[in-house]
């Protein structure tokens, strides 16, 4: 089962703040780069939580930025740089989580609220199994069976956080499109179209879902799926994940991050509601053979 602890938010938090005590030194980056005989780019990598960190290049910056092993942030972020550069459990399934996808994996491990618009295909998280292989076939340019077998294993454990005592709050707002494209053949879609059912109805359930019909013309989703992740700790901020077939995108400054939450407010208000919903799925389940 997958861990509930993810590297991933520990990187995110030790970086961030790295990026505040240097704020508080009031030194910049190419400054710290001078001091260090670092490269720019090195630290702007560390800042950005792109690579992890090496507990004594942690102790290189705390020491620039002014601050001793006496001080109480001292060990608290070299065990952060420790325990950042863990391995996370998707690492076992190797290339068929790609490097760009771990960081998204990470995040969602720990999220307490999952919330996004898809277009084309219901959310990973929440596929059956036989959906899930279709799409990953699917997406497949190269016939390789054991990747495509350890994908679909490592979606699958994604799904252990629907199990925990804790699971994250999860909203998803899904094109008519979603429900309507028979992904695997009308009956791996209806038993996907049951489970979404399922799903959104278990008692003290975690999940809202709804569907935005196509009456609804134009809307403030054509731009694109997205996700939006936030979590409990005021040290990680929220932050929206956007996916093309070969890379995924994070942002994280508050103005994307507003921006996105009003476009899916907006998406919310032009759905049709969570029973309406329901309703709809049940009608397009019956008539898949």
């Amino acid at each position: 089962m997958p861990a509930r602890s993810s590297p991933t938010v520990k990187r995110r938090r030790l970086a961030a703040e790295l990026r505040r005590y240097r704020d508080a030194a009031s030194l910049t980056i190419d400054e710290v780069a001078e001091r260090l005989e670092w490269s720019t780019a090195k630290i702007s990598r560390i800042e950005n939580a792109r690579v992890g960190v090496l507990p004594r290049d942690v102790k290189f910056l705390l020491t620039t930025y002014g601050l001793s092993d006496q001080d109480e942030a001292w060990d608290v972020l070299l065990t952060l740089a420790r325990e950042s550069r863990q391995r996370g459990w998707w690492q076992q399934y190797g290339e068929a989580v790609p490097d760009w996808f771990e960081v998204y994996v990470g995040l969602e491990a720990e999220a307490a609220t999952i919330f996004g618009y898809d277009a084309e295909f219901v959310p990973g998280i929440l596929q059956t199994e036989d959906y899930a292989w279709a799409v990953i076939r699917a997406g497949q340019t190269k016939n390789d069976p054991d990747t495509l077998n350890r994908r679909l294993a490592a979606r699958m454990a994604r799904q252990e956080i629907l199990k925990r005592p804790d699971p994250p709050e999860i909203w998803a707002v899904l094109d008519e499109s979603v429900i309507s494209r028979p992904v695997g053949g009308p009956g791996i879609m209806r038993a996907q179209l049951e489970n979404l059912i399922e799903l959104s109805t278990k008692p003290n359930t975690t999940l809202t879902l709804q569907v935005l019909p196509f009456t609804v013309g134009a809307h403030p989703g054509m731009n694109g799926p997205f996700v939006i992740l936030d979590f409990n700790s005021p040290t990680d901020p929220p932050m929206v994940y956007l996916e093309t077939a070969t890379d995924g995108l994070y942002l994280d400054e508050p103005a994307d991050v507003e921006r996105y939450n009003l476009r899916f407010n907006h998406l919310v208000a032009r759905a049709l509601g969570p029973d309406e919903s329901r309703t709809m799925i049940a009608a397009l389940a019956e008539r898949m053979a």
